[in-house]
């Protein structure tokens, strides 16, 4: 019988426009210390992005969110932030930060598989 572990997860967001506040939920982020797992997840909705800000960046979104899951997955072409160990990475990323990509809060759960939970996350919260 296999033995749940604790993983922690937070919901990226875009937020075309800072100052309103506004977000669409767009990925998962989730770590598994126990089974050595980091992974972004990400699909932009452009319809609900552009309802927000007509003007948004869709490019330069795609690009930022590119770079995130690369930095997360310890691809080392992202630069020294994808150097990091695992949870440094995953705190750095998921910081609190005001710009247009954002993380909500860090919610912890148990798991069997961490990357059958991150696609069950990014079901229910992102599409």
């Amino acid at each position: 019988m296999s033995e749940r572990t604790v993983y922690e997860y937070v919901v990226v967001r875009v937020v075309p426009r800072v100052e309103r506040e506004e977000f669409v939920n767009v990925g998962v982020a989730l770590y598994c210390k126990k089974q050595r797992y980091a992974a972004v997840k990400v699909f932009v909705n452009e319809e609900k992005c552009k309802a927000l800000d007509p003007e948004v960046d869709l490019e330069l979104i795609k690009k930022h969110l590119d770079s995130f899951q690369r930095i997360c997955a310890g691809d080392r072409s992202a630069g020294r932030l994808a150097t990091l160990e695992q949870a440094e990475r995953f705190r750095w990323l998921t910081a609190k930060r005001s710009t247009l990509i954002q993380c909500s809060l860090s919610h912890p759960g148990l798991c069997l598989s961490a990357e059958e939970t991150l696609d069950e996350l990014f079901e229910k919260l992102v599409l």
